[in-house]
């Protein structure tokens, strides 16, 4: 029955066909939405997977790393007393205005002030040593290439944020997140163009451990001191989700994102359930003449089963293989997509239920496949 199946949708596969276009479609579309939730709502934790820090210190209850007040700067302090931390770096966040060269209008940006330094904690992962040292010139800034056109600059072009001059020194990929436009600039810089005064007081503190294994340890240890004001300590991992949780749920977006999630299965079942029934329906002939020589029903439902089986594993090779040319194209473009091996293997499960419970539809319309039909 197993070789009948394979038989079938070899000498039949225009049958057959609509239903693995169907179930690769909805494959296809699966795996395109997962890619740009990722990639989408990854971004609004670019600041902490772009960066080698193995803590991150703020303000208490903090949901986002957008979202970051003030803390004294004495809490570094309470850092570098801990034998178990080898490195302190802070970080400012400036929310600010920016006016390109080019008539753009305002654009609200995002700065980030960092360690120029070599070994800089601070987007180590997407800057390199040169970029890092052109930032050491006072007002000099760096963007990502995908925001020049929105920022109506290009490469050694002058601009000014919250009114103070600067210039673009260098731009680079994998800057771009949720929400606005990231400015990198020096500590110094960062704070020039500040126009909020908060005297000793920093955004974040990132930390650089002995252990990376032990961070969460050291975290729970250092957050335990209140000597140094109010501050809250969190790992790089606990932050980032931290973050992107809050995007996804906390903003509506994610919830909208999600909605359609479940819009695109379900139609994506109605299409593949439809589908395969019609092909089982037009091969109930068949289906009948080998009832009427002595095969039982069980054994041709296997058949559909397994029918159903190979539609959705070739249905799904297919849109894989459209999928990784599409993220190609889509990172060609900046466009932010990103997919973990988890995620793949979730929407290539799905589907592949969604595939199996066409085929036990499918199965209902084995009634008809009575032997005295072959007399009408």
């Amino acid at each position: 029955m197993v070789a009948l199946a394979r038989q079938t949708l070899i000498h039949e596969w225009r049958r057959f066909l609509p239903a693995i276009i169907a179930v690769g479609f909805a494959g296809l579309l699966q795996l395109l939405q997962a890619g740009l939730v990722l990639g989408i709502f990854g971004s609004a934790s670019v600041y902490i997977t772009s960066s080698v820090a193995d803590l991150w210190v703020g303000y208490p209850g903090t949901q986002s790393v957008n979202l970051g007040r003030p803390i004294d700067a004495d809490v570094e302090m309470r850092l570098r007393m801990d034998s178990d931390v080898l490195k302190v770096e802070p970080f400012q966040w400036v929310d600010a205005d920016w006016r390109g060269a080019r008539d753009t209008g305002g654009v609200s940006v995002f700065v980030s002030g960092i360690n120029a330094g070599p070994n800089g904690l601070m987007y180590e992962r997407i800057l390199s040593k040169a970029l890092r040292a052109r930032l050491n010139e006072p007002g000099a800034v760096i963007v990502d290439r995908a925001d020049l056109v929105s920022l109506g600059v290009n490469p050694g072009d002058t601009a000014t944020i919250n009114g103070h001059r600067v210039r673009v020194v260098g731009v680079t990929s994998g800057l771009r997140a949720l929400g606005g436009v990231n400015v990198v600039t020096s500590l110094a810089t960062a704070r020039q163009l500040d126009t909020a005064p908060v005297g000793n007081r920093t955004t974040y503190l990132v930390a650089k451990v002995r252990d990376p294994d032990q961070a969460a340890t050291v975290a729970t240890r250092l957050e335990g001191a209140t000597a140094f004001g109010s501050y809250a300590v969190w790992t790089a991992k606990q932050f980032a989700h931290r973050s992107q949780m809050y995007w996804i749920f906390d903003t509506g977006a994610g919830a909208g994102v999600l909605f359609m999630a479940g819009i695109v299965f379900l139609v994506g079942a109605v299409i593949t359930s439809q589908t395969l029934v019609a092909a089982v329906i037009g091969s109930i002939r068949e289906y009948a003449t080998l009832n009427a020589l002595g095969v039982g029903v069980n054994a041709l439902r296997k058949v559909v089963m397994e029918q159903a089986f190979w539609v959705g594993a070739i249905g799904l090779l297919g849109s894989s293989v459209l999928a990784g040319g599409l993220f190609a194209i889509a990172a060609h473009f900046n466009v932010p997509v990103e997919l973990s091996p988890l995620a793949v293997g979730t929407c290539l499960l799905l589907s592949m239920i969604l595939a199996l419970a066409s085929g036990l539809a499918a199965i209902r319309t084995l009634r008809h496949a009575d032997p005295a039909s072959l007399l009408r």
